[in-house]
């Protein structure tokens, strides 16, 4: 007799979708453990530069430490070299590159530190319940942190490369006989102009961080359209992107202000004293200007590209919001546009639009523009969808936002107009010191 065949019974589609959602469950939960652990070390990256100061006890030690490095050590290299070398330095270079380079220090120091102790790391962030633990975006937050390191070790290495140049040169020029007192002053010196600089560096780095974030949320809207939800869903989370724009514009809008006036003042100094300076200036008595400007301009530039990057994707909704309404309207046979739904029905079921589960101070709130988004409405409507999506599309359109400081949007055009009021004013500058004579 032939032995029957037993083959093992095959699951049934519940116990596949059961292990299905498991694994989803398990890579959930690995993505968001690795971000909490990818938080925790920006946290303590953070710390080590002194920028956490959650108690008296840090903050004392924070600003003792950068008194010390940035300005105690940079005073003593200045008057530890040889008294007879006038022909390899120019009167108060060297103490206005300090000064210059010590208070766009401080300002980062001051700024990212009082956001810091206020709202911590997460909330600074942005990474909230209701955002960070979704996978998709714990993802793209790992990245974007990742991109902040890369940011800050390539020009730091950059930037420190010339720096290192510059002082072995001067080192070399103006050498007294003794090659351990030489290193030691060489050593002493790019420990001083590391430290400051990387708290600079940082400082608009994390600043940079912080629009990128952002701008994954509004790359995600574009995706969101394509999913079929109601156009209160929609409405909730532009409100929720306004909302986050406005409360980065409050705590970033100082820091962002006074280095750029800093930077102005200190690049203004520089003109003013290459230009007035009657003896021969070359790479050993004032490349302390060049590598000055480079890192004031590098850190520059990545504020603004941080700031004009976020306003140009939040005004760039109101076309994707339009671009949505047109496409969903061509290809949309079941709605009439007269005002009602086609199915003849006066009334929708209400739509409850989600509380914002946020915790905010009054300084965000200083503006009638940044007020939180309203909870729990009900939304009831006998208009058609066409008719709400026509709404949706222009509200979006009169409510674009973007990164704003004290009302003034940081976008290409106030990028542009900053070019040239700079331009006016090294033209007002180099007329006022140089004079061309012609025979």
């Amino acid at each position: 007799m032939a032995a029957v065949e037993r083959r093992p019974p095959e699951p049934d589609a519940a116990d596949a979708d059961d292990n299905s959602i498991h694994v989803s469950l398990i890579d959930a939960i690995q993505n968001f453990t690795d971000l909490d652990i990818s938080l925790n070390k920006l946290e303590r990256f953070l710390r080590v530069l002194g920028f956490c100061q959650y108690s008296i006890l840090s903050t004392g030690l924070s600003w003792l430490a950068f008194f010390v490095i940035s300005i105690i050590v940079p005073l003593l290299v200045d008057f530890s070299y040889c008294s007879n070398c006038e022909r390899y330095k120019i009167d108060h270079f060297e103490l206005e590159v300090l000064v210059s380079q010590s208070i766009a220090a401080a300002t980062s120091l001051l700024c990212i530190s009082h956001n810091l102790r206020k709202y911590r790391i997460r909330k600074l962030l942005f990474v909230d319940r209701y955002h960070g633990q979704l996978t998709q975006f714990s993802a793209l937050y790992l990245k974007k942190i990742r991109a902040f390191y890369y940011l800050v070790v390539s020009w730091m290495t950059i930037c420190f490369l010339l720096k290192i140049t510059r002082e072995v040169t001067r080192a070399v020029y103006l050498y007294n006989g003794s090659v351990l007192w030489s290193i030691g002053i060489v050593v002493a010196s790019l420990v001083s102009w590391a430290y400051s600089t990387i708290i600079f560096l940082v400082g608009t780095a994390l600043f940079h961080l912080v629009g990128n974030l952002q701008i994954i949320h509004f790359e995600h809207f574009g995706e969101l359209l394509e999913m079929d939800m109601d156009v209160s869903v929609y409405i909730n989370e532009h409100m929720r992107l306004t909302y986050y724009l406005c409360k980065i514009s409050h705590r970033f809008r100082m820091f962002l202000l006074l280095e750029y006036l800093i930077i102005t003042a200190s690049q203004c100094t520089v003109l003013l004293q290459t230009t007035t300076n009657r003896g021969i200036i070359n790479f050993i008595n004032a490349g302390d200007f060049a590598v000055l400007s480079i890192v004031q301009l590098l850190g520059l530039v990545i504020c603004l590209n941080a700031a004009a990057k976020i306003s140009h994707r939040a005004q760039g909704l109101g076309s994707v919001a339009s671009r949505w309404h047109a496409l969903v309207t061509c290809n949309n046979n079941d709605t009439s546009v007269s005002g009602l739904p086609s199915d003849g029905k006066n009334g929708e079921t209400p739509t409850t639009v989600s509380q914002l589960p946020v915790n905010y101070s009054e300084g965000d709130l200083e503006s009638a523009d940044c007020m939180p988004p309203p909870t729990n409405i009900q939304l009831t409507s006998t208009m058609s969808p066409y008719h709400k999506r026509q709404a949706f599309v222009a509200y979006v359109q009169s409510n674009h936002g973007g990164f704003s400081i004290f009302g003034w949007m940081v976008d290409r055009l106030l990028i542009n107009t900053l070019f040239f009021v700079e331009m006016t004013l090294v033209t007002f500058l180099l007329g006022m010191t140089l004079t061309i004579k012609v025979r």
